[in-house]
Formats: structure tokens, C-alpha cells, sequence
């Protein structure tokens, strides 16, 4: 029949036409049919005949709505061939007997009706094989649609996801820090129930089907009630099937990008169903592919709200563009903080020190980079103070990353430098941190002076608090000896142990401040003298304990015993 290919049933065919036999291409492709075998079983074509008897029925047939391969097995039925009709060609077989009438009330046993059937009872009441007939209705959608065999496709699944959600796959696992490349691609396992009661053994996976066929689906299952957490298993699996960790060219580009604006529209928006990583993952496909405004936002949106389960490597999000001025997307970074602090509203401040510590990782990351300008690291590290509010965090991250920076920008000058440090807290570093800054060469000379002096407040105040401690304790050992009726002895003993715990603070005193004059002298010039000695007034330091000016309480001499408390 069909000239490419020339069978045994082909020969059979070719001796069972009449003499009226039509030669035409379907779609390219020359075939020879009977007429009147196909007015038989053709409603429409019997039409054409009877009302226009001399016109040629090739005109008529060229423009069939069906591929080759279909007509030639309709050809065949016409013929009187058997038809096997399967998964992969019911739908088409529908849709052109539709098209052309091939119903019962022209004939009967006609086509129609045996598509239908098997449609009924072998496709519908399986998930594998409706899957699979949808597929096949890619090229004939409209048809599909209009015939209403997509809509019951659409019913079927649906019925069926209502009954097991698993079919959609398993919920994806919130990953964390501690297993993020773990793989979603195992989420159509079959669960224990689906096992024990016979169904499927293997699923057949929605995200197979075009995002045309794909979209409706989802979205009637939302509507539905299916549960949130299979949905959305399912759109992750279908953004990693189409669109992420793929390379995409320029005609690529515009699919990709229409699915990835889809499944971010179709997510739903519960806290917690897909993990941060993915979400990060997501943002930059829609970035890469230049995405609508709305659907980046709406990603970041997203990820603020869970901000406290990123990690550093999430963050670096790579500038695009060919002005770009810096390695990473700092201003992206900056839009997430913001909305994950306009919408935390837990009491516990655990999310808190998390994301500040997130923070503070992300500016000793980014520090490194060189085309990092001052201005633009000094708005970030204010960024990573702001997320240390209210959580009682030190200054050593920030430390960090000022090193880190200054270590990769040796061109910047004494007054950058500065700048760059005045973001530093220098009241907040640990005693580590700062005996580290102490002899850190690439910190401005006023930071190392500012350390130096901050050193010795908080040897001053752990004086103070010894001293006052001795003296409360001393005190009430007086008391209790005294309650006790007990020698006086005992208590001048005590006292000079006391006094001697003072003389060792003092001595420790008197070598911190030795060594901040040895500092001083090598790195001071002269006429930065009035500096020097402004900055001790600032912070209320002098040379001598017996200075008028000392914030040291002096101790007043008890004339019982001689000792100074």
C-alpha cells in the first residue's frame, strides 16, 4: 500500500482494491486506497462523495490530520486487515476516527468504537499507560484535547494521585548542611503500602510529559487537594530533568526558561518542602536564562524565608552580565537578608546567630576577591554586623574578613585602610584576636593603638574586679573570725596574701604597658606624641596608678592591720 513499505500484507492489500482505486501522499508519502472501502467505514469520506462525485478525493485526503504511519494502519482497517491497536497508537487512531466519522451509526463494529473500548479498559484504569497515551498526543494535542481524551487523562490521574500522592514521588528530604548533593532522583520508589496491595511496581514518571501536558496536571491537583509536599516533589523533579545542570544553547534557551517561570509559579509556597540548596540551584537557572523579574523575586522570596538553612557556597551567586563589577551577587545576597528578617518572627534566636554566622562566612569568602571594592566590602561587613544584632556575637569574623581583604588589596592606602577597619569593634574581639591584631603590620597604625589600649582597659578592669574581690572575701573572713572570737593573726595573714595577689596584677600591668611603649616607639614618629596621649585621655588610661586622673579606685588604709583594701 504504502510504498516504503512493501510487505506481504502490502501485496494483499494492493490485490483486494478495486478498480477505483485513489492515488494520493499523505504527508509526502505516495499510497494507493479504495474509494468505496473508505466511503464504507468513513462517514466524512462518504460525504464528500455523495456530494461531490466528481471532485478528486486526494485534494480531500492530503490535508488528513494524521501522520503516515496512522493513516496507513486506518488504510489497513478500511482494508480489512486486523488492527492492533496499542498504548502508543490508541490515541492517534481516536482522533483521526473522530475526524473522519468512523463511528457506529455509519457502520457498525466500526473503528471508533474498538479505540474507545481499549482506551476505556486498558489506558484509563493505569497510571503507566496513561502516561504513556498522553505522550503520544504531543503532535495531536489539539485534537486530543478537543476529542476529550486528554481531559480524561487528566481525571484519571488525578483519581489516582488523590488515592496514592506517592505516584508523584516521595517527599523531597529538607537537606542541611550536612547532606546537600544527596540525589531526589530515587523518589518514585515504590512505598510498602503500593508494594503490599500489588500496584505498579515502577511508576511511570509525569515529568516524562511536555510542559503543555504537564502544566494542566499539576495545576488540577493543586486545585484538587493533592498533598503540597507531592507536588512538589514532582516540580523539582521535573526542574531538574529539563532545566537544571543542563548546558543550554540559544534555541534551547527560551524552552528552558519557560519551564523554569512555570515551576516556580506552580510551586506551592509552604516553608520547608524543597530544600535551600535547590531553591539556590533554581534561582540561578532562572538568572542564567534571564528569567521574568517576578520569577527571580519570587525565588528569592523563597529563600529568605529559610535563609537559616543555606550555606556559603548557596550564596555565591556568580554576577552576571559583561559589566559586572564584582565576582558574586552581592545585592541578591543583601534582597534575601532583608526578607528573611521582615518574615522571622520565631522566639528562639537560633535561626539568628545561624544566618549571622552565614553571613559573616559569605564576607570572609568574598573578601578575597579583588575587584571587591572598599566601599562595597564595607557595606557588607555593616550587613554581617546588622545579622549580629541581638545575638551577643563577637568581632572575630569581622576581623577575619578585614584581614582576608587587606591580605588580597595591599594597593589601598593608609586612609582606605582605615575606612576599611572602621567597621571593626575592637571591644568585641577576643583576647586570641587581639593579640593576633596587635601585631597584624597590615592593620592602620591607629587600629593596633586602639587593640593595645583595649587590652589594657580590660586588664584595668580584671584588676579592679580582683582586687574588689579580695576585699569582699577578706572582709567577710573578718566577720566570720570575729564571730568566732578568733586571733587577729589569722586575718593580717590573709591580708598579705591579698596584697601580694595585687603587687603580681600590678606587675603584669606595669609589662603591658612596657610593651605598648615599645610599640610605640618603633612604629610612632615624634609628632604623633599628641596622639598618643589624646587616646590614652579617650579611653581614660595614664602611666602611673597614682596619676589624680586614674579610673583605679586607690584603696584606703585600714589602721587596724596596715594593709591597703
Amino acid at each position: 500500500m504504502f510504498n516504503k513499505q512493501n510487505t506481504a500484507e502490502s501485496s494483499r492489500l494492493s490485490k483486494s482494491t478495486s478498480s477505483k482505486g485513489v492515488q494520493l501522499h499523505v504527508h509526502g508519502v505516495p499510497c494507493t486506497l479504495d474509494k468505496e472501502l473508505l466511503a464504507a467505514r468513513s462517514g466524512k469520506i462518504a460525504a464528500f462523495i455523495k456530494e461531490n462525485p466528481q471532485e478528486d478525493l486526494c485534494h480531500f485526503l492530503e490535508d488528513i490530520p494524521a501522520d503516515p504511519n496512522t493513516f496507513e494502519l486506518i488504510a489497513r482497517f478500511c482494508h480489512g486487515f486486523e488492527l492492533q491497536i496499542s498504548t502508543e497508537n490508541v490515541v492517534p487512531l481516536t482522533c483521526l476516527a473522530y475526524y473522519l466519522g468512523m463511528n457506529e451509526s455509519h457502520s457498525k463494529n466500526n473503528l471508533l468504537i474498538k479505540t474507545l473500548t481499549f482506551f476505556e479498559q486498558r489506558i484509563l484504569p493505569s497510571w503507566n499507560e496513561t502516561i504513556k497515551a498522553l505522550l503520544a498526543t504531543e503532535n495531536i494535542l489539539q485534537q486530543a484535547v478537543h476529542f476529550g481524551i486528554v481531559d480524561a487523562c487528566l481525571k484519571s490521574i488525578i483519581e489516582k494521585a488523590l488515592v496514592d500522592p506517592c505516584l508523584l514521588g516521595e517527599p523531597i528530604k529538607n537537606l542541611t548542611h550536612a547532606d546537600n548533593n544527596e540525589d531526589i532522583d530515587d523518589v518514585n520508589r515504590p512505598n510498602a503500602r503500593r508494594r503490599l496491595f500489588g500496584f505498579e511496581g515502577k511508576s511511570e514518571d509525569l515529568t516524562m510529559l511536555p510542559l503543555q501536558l504537564y502544566e494542566p496536571i499539576i495545576v488540577a491537583m493543586t486545585k484538587h487537594g493533592v498533598p503540597s509536599k507531592y507536588v512538589a516533589a514532582s516540580l523539582c523533579k521535573y526542574a531538574k530533568k529539563w532545566v537544571l545542570y543542563k548546558s543550554t544553547g540559544c534555541e534551547e534557551m527560551t524552552i528552558h526558561r519557560e519551564v523554569i517561570e512555570t515551576v516556580e509559579r506552580l510551586l506551592p509556597h509552604e516553608r520547608g518542602l524543597i530544600p535551600c540548596t535547590l531553591l539556590f540551584d533554581m534561582l540561578q537557572s532562572a538568572i542564567v536564562l534571564e528569567a521574568s523579574a517576578d520569577c527571580r523575586n519570587c525565588f528569592e522570596t523563597r529563600i529568605g524565608k529559610q535563609l537559616e538553612e543555606a550555606t556559603v557556597k548557596d550564596l555565591l551567586i556568580p554576577s552576571q552580565g559583561y559589566a559586572k563589577e564584582v565576582q558574586y551577587d552581592i545585592e541578591c545576597v543583601r534582597r534575601m537578608l532583608k526578607i528573611f528578617y521582615t518574615n522571622y518572627t520565631c522566639s528562639d534566636v537560633s535561626g539568628l546567630i545561624t544566618v549571622a554566622e552565614l553571613i559573616e562566612e559569605f564576607l570572609a569568602e568574598v573578601a578575597s576577591d579583588i575587584d571587591l571594592k572598599p566601599d562595597t566590602f564595607i557595606s557588607l561587613a555593616e550587613m554581617s554586623i546588622a545579622a549580629s544584632l541581638g545575638t551577643q556575637r563577637g568581632a572575630d569574623g569581622i576581623y577575619k574578613a578585614i584581614d582576608i581583604y587587606l591580605v588580597k588589596h595591599r594597593y589601598l592606602t593608609e586612609v582606605e585602610r582605615e575606612e576599611v577597619c572602621r567597621v571593626l569593634d575592637c571591644q568585641k574581639m577576643t583576647p586570641e584576636a587581639c593579640e593576633h591584631a596587635a601585631k597584624n603590620e597590615r592593620l592602620p597604625l591607629r587600629v593596633v593603638v586602639q587593640v593595645l589600649f583595649i587590652g589594657q582597659l580590660k586588664l584595668r578592669d580584671t584588676i579592679t574586679k580582683e582586687m574588689q574581690a579580695s576585699y569582699d572575701k577578706l572582709r567577710k573572713e573578718e566577720e566570720d573570725l570575729a564571730r568566732l572570737d578568733c586571733g587577729e593573726e589569722q586575718v593580717r595573714t590573709g591580708m598579705e596574701k591579698m596584697s601580694n595577689k595585687v603587687m603580681e596584677l600590678e606587675k603584669e600591668c606595669n609589662m603591658i604597658r612596657k610593651e605598648i611603649a615599645s610599640v610605640c616607639n618603633h612604629t610612632v614618629k615624634k609628632e604623633k606624641g599628641s596622639m598618643w596621649r589624646e587616646m590614652k585621655r579617650k579611653f581614660g588610661c595614664i602611666t602611673t596608678m597614682h596619676h589624680p586622673n586614674c579610673q583605679i579606685k586607690k584603696m584606703k588604709v585600714n589602721p587596724k592591720y596596715g594593709v591597703d583594701l
